[in-house]
């Protein structure tokens, strides 16, 4: 089921790329960043502002980034790792970062009450 679930999830990002480029292309420029190539050092960016700004142990990427649409301007991205603190006894935890892609920053809140369910047109 896992993988038929992440088959799902990888073609719904790629779908969503894809009409992220095409929005872009008719607008202010996006599709100079819509090669293979921007897209990956985008991703990477993001995943490495994403678990520095997260303050976990072990931080990483819990899946792919979330490319939302230039009104909004942002990335979102789940990083999950373990908790520093000595009282949190290496509990692991998640925080849902969102990258703003003008300024170049991350922003993370605690997403421990995120869980994953599978869309029910993907359940059979």
């Amino acid at each position: 089921m896992l993988n038929s679930q992440s088959c799902f999830f990888n073609a719904l990002h790629r779908s969503f790329r894809a009409a992220v480029f095409l929005t872009g292309a008719a607008g202010t420029g996006f599709a100079a960043a819509s090669s293979p190539a921007a897209w990956s050092a985008h991703d990477r960016q993001v995943a490495e502002r994403c678990t520095q700004a997260s303050g976990l142990k072990n931080a990483r990427a819990a899946g792919q980034t979330m490319v939302f649409d230039d009104s909004v301007g942002m990335t979102a991205l789940l990083v999950t790792g373990r908790h520093p603190q000595p009282h949190m006894k290496n509990r692991s935890a998640s925080v849902l970062c969102l990258f703003d892609r003008e300024k170049r920053q991350a922003t993370v809140t605690p997403a421990d009450q995120l869980r994953w369910a599978m869309p029910a047109s993907a359940k059979k």
